[in-house]
Protein backbone atom coordinates (compact mmCIF):
# COMPACT_ATOMS: atom_id res chain seq x y z
CA UNK A 1 0.00 0.00 0.00
CA UNK A 2 1.53 3.32 -0.81
CA UNK A 3 1.79 6.14 1.97
CA UNK A 4 0.70 9.60 1.39
CA UNK A 5 1.44 12.75 3.00
CA UNK A 6 -2.13 15.27 2.54
CA UNK A 7 -1.25 19.00 3.51
CA UNK A 8 -4.35 19.63 5.48
CA UNK A 9 -4.80 23.24 6.40
CA UNK A 10 -8.13 22.84 8.63
CA UNK A 11 -10.10 23.36 5.11
CA UNK A 12 -12.89 21.58 3.16
CA UNK A 13 -10.33 20.91 0.11
CA UNK A 14 -7.43 19.47 1.91
CA UNK A 15 -10.09 17.64 3.77
CA UNK A 16 -11.77 16.00 1.16
CA UNK A 17 -8.74 14.88 -0.83
CA UNK A 18 -7.44 12.75 2.39
CA UNK A 19 -10.77 11.01 1.94
CA UNK A 20 -10.49 10.38 -1.85
CA UNK A 21 -6.93 9.14 -1.61
CA UNK A 22 -7.87 7.08 1.17
CA UNK A 23 -10.89 5.91 -0.87
CA UNK A 24 -8.22 5.15 -3.68
CA UNK A 25 -6.53 2.49 -1.10
CA UNK A 26 -3.87 4.80 -0.34
CA UNK A 27 -2.50 5.11 3.52
CA UNK A 28 -3.02 8.91 4.27
CA UNK A 29 -1.36 10.80 6.96
CA UNK A 30 -2.15 13.98 7.82
CA UNK A 31 0.34 17.35 8.04
CA UNK A 32 -0.27 21.08 8.98
CA UNK A 33 2.08 23.54 8.56
CA UNK A 34 2.51 26.01 11.48
CA UNK A 35 4.37 29.52 11.14
CA UNK A 36 2.19 31.73 12.35
CA UNK A 37 4.66 33.77 14.96
CA UNK A 38 2.06 34.47 17.91
CA UNK A 39 4.80 35.41 20.68
CA UNK A 40 5.74 38.27 18.37
CA UNK A 41 2.47 40.11 16.73
CA UNK A 42 -0.60 37.96 18.58
CA UNK A 43 -1.38 40.91 20.95
CA UNK A 44 -1.13 43.70 18.38
CA UNK A 45 -3.74 42.35 16.13
CA UNK A 46 -6.08 40.22 14.38
CA UNK A 47 -6.37 39.24 10.49
CA UNK A 48 -8.00 36.76 8.19
CA UNK A 49 -5.12 36.64 6.02
CA UNK A 50 -3.62 32.77 6.10
CA UNK A 51 -1.03 34.38 7.89
CA UNK A 52 -2.69 35.08 11.40
CA UNK A 53 -3.23 34.04 14.75
CA UNK A 54 -6.53 31.95 13.37
CA UNK A 55 -3.96 29.48 12.40
CA UNK A 56 -4.64 27.88 15.61
CA UNK A 57 -8.36 27.11 14.91
CA UNK A 58 -7.32 26.10 11.22
CA UNK A 59 -4.87 23.29 13.00
CA UNK A 60 -7.95 22.65 15.60
CA UNK A 61 -10.25 21.99 12.43
CA UNK A 62 -7.00 19.80 10.82
CA UNK A 63 -6.94 17.69 13.77
CA UNK A 64 -10.76 16.79 13.95
CA UNK A 65 -10.97 16.01 10.27
CA UNK A 66 -7.83 13.77 10.80
CA UNK A 67 -9.97 12.33 13.58
CA UNK A 68 -13.33 11.67 12.05
CA UNK A 69 -11.33 10.36 8.85
CA UNK A 70 -9.45 7.92 11.15
CA UNK A 71 -5.67 8.69 9.73
CA UNK A 72 -2.45 9.85 11.62
CA UNK A 73 -1.73 13.82 11.82
CA UNK A 74 1.40 15.48 13.10
CA UNK A 75 1.57 19.47 12.94
CA UNK A 76 5.37 20.93 11.35
CA UNK A 77 6.35 23.94 12.90
CA UNK A 78 7.81 25.92 10.23
CA UNK A 79 7.81 29.75 11.47
CA UNK A 80 11.77 30.37 10.76
CA UNK A 81 11.48 29.21 7.39
CA UNK A 82 8.53 31.37 6.81
CA UNK A 83 9.65 34.01 8.02
CA UNK A 84 13.25 34.08 6.06
CA UNK A 85 11.87 32.89 2.80
CA UNK A 86 8.12 34.29 2.43
CA UNK A 87 7.82 37.28 4.69
CA UNK A 88 11.60 38.36 3.82
CA UNK A 89 10.62 37.93 0.01
CA UNK A 90 7.09 40.01 0.71
CA UNK A 91 9.16 42.87 2.15
CA UNK A 92 11.34 43.34 0.04
CA UNK A 93 9.43 43.26 -3.43
CA UNK A 94 7.45 46.40 -1.82
CA UNK A 95 10.55 47.91 -0.31
CA UNK A 96 11.85 48.05 -3.95
CA UNK A 97 8.16 48.59 -5.46
CA UNK A 98 7.26 45.74 -6.49
CA UNK A 99 3.95 43.65 -6.15
CA UNK A 100 4.75 40.46 -4.55
CA UNK A 101 3.18 37.26 -4.76
CA UNK A 102 3.66 35.48 -1.40
CA UNK A 103 1.25 32.10 -2.22
CA UNK A 104 3.70 31.34 -5.32
CA UNK A 105 6.72 31.29 -3.55
CA UNK A 106 5.28 30.12 -0.43
CA UNK A 107 3.91 27.02 -2.60
CA UNK A 108 7.53 26.14 -4.05
CA UNK A 109 9.60 26.73 -1.21
CA UNK A 110 7.88 26.37 1.80
CA UNK A 111 4.81 23.69 1.35
CA UNK A 112 6.55 21.28 -1.01
CA UNK A 113 9.76 22.25 -0.17
CA UNK A 114 10.73 22.79 3.45
CA UNK A 115 6.87 21.78 4.81
CA UNK A 116 8.19 18.12 2.70
CA UNK A 117 11.29 18.05 4.65
CA UNK A 118 10.01 18.64 8.09
CA UNK A 119 7.66 15.91 7.78
CA UNK A 120 10.99 13.42 6.48
CA UNK A 121 12.83 14.82 9.50
CA UNK A 122 10.15 13.74 11.93
CA UNK A 123 10.80 10.16 10.49
CA UNK A 124 7.80 9.69 8.60
CA UNK A 125 8.15 7.08 5.68
CA UNK A 126 6.12 8.08 2.67
CA UNK A 127 5.75 8.01 -1.33
CA UNK A 128 3.82 10.91 -3.06
CA UNK A 129 2.88 14.53 -1.17
CA UNK A 130 -0.64 15.35 -1.43
CA UNK A 131 -2.59 19.00 -1.62
CA UNK A 132 -5.91 20.73 -2.06
CA UNK A 133 -4.79 22.48 -5.30
CA UNK A 134 -7.27 22.54 -8.19
CA UNK A 135 -4.50 21.32 -10.48
CA UNK A 136 -3.83 18.33 -12.79
CA UNK A 137 -0.50 16.77 -13.69
CA UNK A 138 0.47 14.19 -16.64
CA UNK A 139 3.88 12.67 -17.55
CA UNK A 140 5.03 13.45 -21.17
CA UNK A 141 6.69 9.82 -22.58
CA UNK A 142 8.01 12.17 -25.21
CA UNK A 143 9.87 15.42 -23.12
CA UNK A 144 10.20 12.79 -20.31
CA UNK A 145 9.11 15.07 -18.34
CA UNK A 146 6.32 16.18 -15.87
CA UNK A 147 4.03 18.32 -16.74
CA UNK A 148 1.34 20.70 -14.86
CA UNK A 149 -2.22 20.84 -16.30
CA UNK A 150 -5.30 23.48 -14.90
CA UNK A 151 -7.93 22.07 -12.91
CA UNK A 152 -11.34 20.63 -14.62
CA UNK A 153 -12.93 23.76 -12.68
CA UNK A 154 -11.85 26.92 -14.48
CA UNK A 155 -13.33 29.16 -11.52
CA UNK A 156 -11.12 27.05 -9.11
CA UNK A 157 -8.51 26.30 -11.08
CA UNK A 158 -4.75 27.16 -9.01
CA UNK A 159 -2.21 25.81 -11.62
CA UNK A 160 -1.13 29.75 -11.46
CA UNK A 161 0.25 29.66 -7.83
CA UNK A 162 2.25 26.14 -8.84
CA UNK A 163 4.12 27.77 -11.68
CA UNK A 164 7.55 27.69 -9.61
CA UNK A 165 7.32 23.53 -8.97
CA UNK A 166 10.39 21.40 -10.13
CA UNK A 167 10.06 18.39 -11.97
CA UNK A 168 11.09 16.24 -8.38
CA UNK A 169 8.25 18.37 -6.48
CA UNK A 170 6.34 17.51 -9.36
CA UNK A 171 6.79 13.70 -9.50
CA UNK A 172 5.77 13.34 -5.71
CA UNK A 173 2.63 15.62 -5.77
CA UNK A 174 -0.53 14.21 -6.10
CA UNK A 175 -3.75 16.89 -6.56
CA UNK A 176 -6.96 14.57 -6.00
CA UNK A 177 -9.44 18.05 -6.61
CA UNK A 178 -7.98 18.02 -10.27
CA UNK A 179 -10.63 16.24 -12.09
CA UNK A 180 -13.75 17.78 -9.63
CA UNK A 181 -15.81 20.73 -9.36
CA UNK A 182 -15.89 23.15 -6.42
CA UNK A 183 -19.39 22.03 -5.94
CA UNK A 184 -18.38 18.50 -6.11
CA UNK A 185 -16.15 18.95 -3.52
CA UNK A 186 -18.92 20.65 -1.09
CA UNK A 187 -21.19 17.65 -1.57
CA UNK A 188 -18.83 15.09 -0.89
CA UNK A 189 -18.23 16.62 2.47
CA UNK A 190 -21.56 16.55 3.28
CA UNK A 191 -21.96 13.09 2.22
CA UNK A 192 -19.10 12.01 4.13
CA UNK A 193 -20.09 14.33 7.42
CA UNK A 194 -17.61 16.99 6.91
CA UNK A 195 -20.41 19.36 6.18
CA UNK A 196 -19.14 22.11 9.10
CA UNK A 197 -16.47 22.58 7.04
CA UNK A 198 -18.99 24.22 3.87
CA UNK A 199 -19.22 27.22 6.79
CA UNK A 200 -15.59 27.61 7.13
CA UNK A 201 -14.43 30.76 5.60
CA UNK A 202 -11.53 30.75 3.29
CA UNK A 203 -8.71 32.71 3.71
CA UNK A 204 -8.08 35.30 0.52
CA UNK A 205 -5.51 37.33 1.55
CA UNK A 206 -2.00 36.35 2.35
CA UNK A 207 -1.91 39.03 5.41
CA UNK A 208 -3.99 41.74 6.48
CA UNK A 209 -2.74 45.33 5.83
CA UNK A 210 -2.90 46.70 9.57
CA UNK A 211 -0.41 44.35 10.21
CA UNK A 212 1.75 46.58 7.72
CA UNK A 213 3.44 48.51 10.46
CA UNK A 214 5.13 45.39 12.78
CA UNK A 215 6.43 43.92 9.94
CA UNK A 216 8.03 46.68 7.84
CA UNK A 217 10.93 48.90 8.83
CA UNK A 218 9.91 52.17 9.99
CA UNK A 219 11.12 54.04 6.42
CA UNK A 220 8.58 52.06 4.85
CA UNK A 221 5.94 54.62 5.31
CA UNK A 222 8.09 57.41 4.99
CA UNK A 223 6.00 60.15 2.70
CA UNK A 224 6.54 61.47 -0.78
CA UNK A 225 5.14 63.02 -3.49
CA UNK A 226 2.28 61.49 -5.55
CA UNK A 227 2.97 62.87 -9.41
CA UNK A 228 1.64 62.41 -12.69
CA UNK A 229 3.38 61.30 -16.13
CA UNK A 230 4.51 64.69 -16.57
CA UNK A 231 6.37 64.88 -13.17
CA UNK A 232 3.26 67.36 -11.58
CA UNK A 233 2.91 67.03 -7.95
CA UNK A 234 -1.12 65.70 -7.23
CA UNK A 235 -0.49 65.20 -3.57
CA UNK A 236 1.86 63.18 -0.76
CA UNK A 237 1.35 59.18 -0.04
CA UNK A 238 2.19 57.82 3.88
CA UNK A 239 4.44 54.93 2.18
CA UNK A 240 4.98 53.04 -0.96
CA UNK A 241 3.89 49.59 0.64
CA UNK A 242 0.50 50.89 0.55
CA UNK A 243 -0.31 50.85 -2.99
CA UNK A 244 0.11 48.75 -5.99
CA UNK A 245 -0.26 49.00 -9.81
CA UNK A 246 -3.94 49.33 -10.93
CA UNK A 247 -5.01 50.80 -7.46
CA UNK A 248 -8.17 53.63 -7.38
CA UNK A 249 -9.00 53.91 -3.93
CA UNK A 250 -7.21 55.57 -0.54
CA UNK A 251 -4.90 58.05 -3.09
CA UNK A 252 -5.52 61.05 -1.40
CA UNK A 253 -5.82 63.22 -4.44
CA UNK A 254 -8.55 65.55 -6.17
CA UNK A 255 -9.80 67.86 -8.68
CA UNK A 256 -8.81 65.23 -11.31
CA UNK A 257 -11.51 65.62 -14.60
CA UNK A 258 -11.31 61.50 -14.55
CA UNK A 259 -10.84 58.86 -12.17
CA UNK A 260 -6.99 58.40 -11.67
CA UNK A 261 -5.07 55.06 -10.85
CA UNK A 262 -1.82 53.75 -9.28
CA UNK A 263 0.44 53.49 -12.85
CA UNK A 264 3.48 53.49 -11.83
CA UNK A 265 5.69 53.21 -8.13
CA UNK A 266 9.28 54.75 -8.47
CA UNK A 267 11.08 53.45 -4.70
CA UNK A 268 14.34 54.73 -5.80
CA UNK A 269 13.09 58.76 -5.12
CA UNK A 270 10.03 57.55 -3.34
CA UNK A 271 6.99 58.41 -5.68
CA UNK A 272 3.86 57.56 -6.24
CA UNK A 273 2.95 57.64 -10.17
CA UNK A 274 -0.68 58.41 -11.38
CA UNK A 275 -2.55 58.19 -14.15
CA UNK A 276 -6.32 58.08 -15.98
CA UNK A 277 -6.73 54.32 -17.23
CA UNK A 278 -5.86 54.59 -20.56
CA UNK A 279 -1.88 54.66 -18.60
CA UNK A 280 -2.68 51.25 -17.79
CA UNK A 281 -2.66 49.25 -21.12
CA UNK A 282 0.61 47.87 -22.17
CA UNK A 283 1.21 45.87 -24.97
CA UNK A 284 3.76 44.00 -23.91
CA UNK A 285 6.23 43.23 -21.03
CA UNK A 286 9.34 41.25 -19.86
CA UNK A 287 9.77 38.48 -16.90
CA UNK A 288 11.99 37.22 -15.75
CA UNK A 289 13.89 33.89 -13.54
CA UNK A 290 11.72 31.64 -15.79
CA UNK A 291 10.82 28.36 -14.09
CA UNK A 292 9.80 26.34 -17.42
CA UNK A 293 7.86 23.16 -15.95
CA UNK A 294 5.56 21.30 -19.11
CA UNK A 295 8.73 22.42 -21.24
CA UNK A 296 12.42 22.22 -21.03
CA UNK A 297 12.95 25.60 -22.48
CA UNK A 298 11.96 28.65 -24.86
CA UNK A 299 14.40 28.23 -27.94
CA UNK A 300 12.01 30.32 -30.53
CA UNK A 301 9.21 32.16 -30.11
CA UNK A 302 5.91 30.47 -29.45
CA UNK A 303 2.46 31.33 -29.48
CA UNK A 304 0.94 30.79 -25.76
CA UNK A 305 -1.41 32.58 -23.64
CA UNK A 306 -0.26 34.71 -20.30
CA UNK A 307 -1.96 35.39 -17.27
CA UNK A 308 -0.56 38.23 -15.16
CA UNK A 309 -2.24 37.77 -11.96
CA UNK A 310 -4.82 35.05 -10.98
CA UNK A 311 -7.79 36.66 -11.29
CA UNK A 312 -6.29 37.61 -14.97
CA UNK A 313 -7.90 36.04 -18.22
CA UNK A 314 -4.70 34.53 -19.97
CA UNK A 315 -4.25 36.47 -22.90
CA UNK A 316 -3.12 35.85 -26.11
CA UNK A 317 0.30 36.32 -27.70
CA UNK A 318 3.68 35.56 -28.66
CA UNK A 319 6.66 34.71 -26.56
CA UNK A 320 10.15 35.31 -27.21
CA UNK A 321 13.17 34.31 -25.63
CA UNK A 322 15.20 37.36 -24.31
CA UNK A 323 18.58 37.11 -22.53
CA UNK A 324 19.65 35.68 -18.94
CA UNK A 325 16.81 33.67 -18.65
CA UNK A 326 14.36 36.23 -19.69
CA UNK A 327 10.93 36.14 -21.88
CA UNK A 328 9.65 38.95 -23.59
CA UNK A 329 5.13 38.95 -23.92
CA UNK A 330 4.12 40.25 -27.03
CA UNK A 331 0.11 40.90 -26.48
CA UNK A 332 -2.56 40.51 -29.33
CA UNK A 333 -4.67 43.04 -27.41
CA UNK A 334 -3.19 45.71 -24.85
CA UNK A 335 -3.29 44.10 -21.09
CA UNK A 336 -4.78 46.48 -17.52
CA UNK A 337 -2.10 46.63 -14.80
CA UNK A 338 0.48 44.90 -15.79
CA UNK A 339 2.63 44.79 -12.28
CA UNK A 340 6.17 44.28 -11.93
CA UNK A 341 6.41 41.91 -8.91
CA UNK A 342 3.75 39.46 -9.64
CA UNK A 343 4.14 36.47 -11.80
CA UNK A 344 3.47 35.98 -15.52
CA UNK A 345 2.20 32.56 -16.27
CA UNK A 346 2.54 30.89 -19.63
CA UNK A 347 -0.01 28.00 -20.62
CA UNK A 348 -0.67 26.46 -24.31
CA UNK A 349 -4.66 25.84 -23.48
CA UNK A 350 -4.71 23.70 -20.17
CA UNK A 351 -0.91 23.41 -20.30
CA UNK A 352 0.96 25.17 -17.89
CA UNK A 353 4.39 25.75 -19.78
CA UNK A 354 6.06 27.87 -17.07
CA UNK A 355 6.33 31.50 -15.37
CA UNK A 356 8.43 33.75 -13.99
CA UNK A 357 8.53 37.34 -12.29
CA UNK A 358 7.17 40.51 -14.21
CA UNK A 359 10.23 42.93 -14.70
Amino acid sequence: MKKVVVALSGGIDSAVSAFLLKEQGYEVIGATMSFWDDIALASKWCSQGCYGPQEEENIKSALKIASQLNIEHTVINLRKEFKDIVLTYFISSYMNGKTPNPCVICNAHIKFAAFYEGIKRQGLDFDYFATGHYARKNYDNELHRWQLLKGKDTLKDQSYFLCLLTQEQLSRALFPLGERTKEEIKQIATDIGLGFLREREESQDFIDSSVYPYIFPANAFTAGEIIDSTGKVLGYHQGLVNYTIGQRKHLGISGMTEPYYVVGIDAKHNRLIVGPIKELYKDRLIARDINWVSIPDLQEEIRAETKIRLAHNAASGTLLPFSENRVEVQFDEPQLSITPGQFAVFYKGDLLLGGGVIE
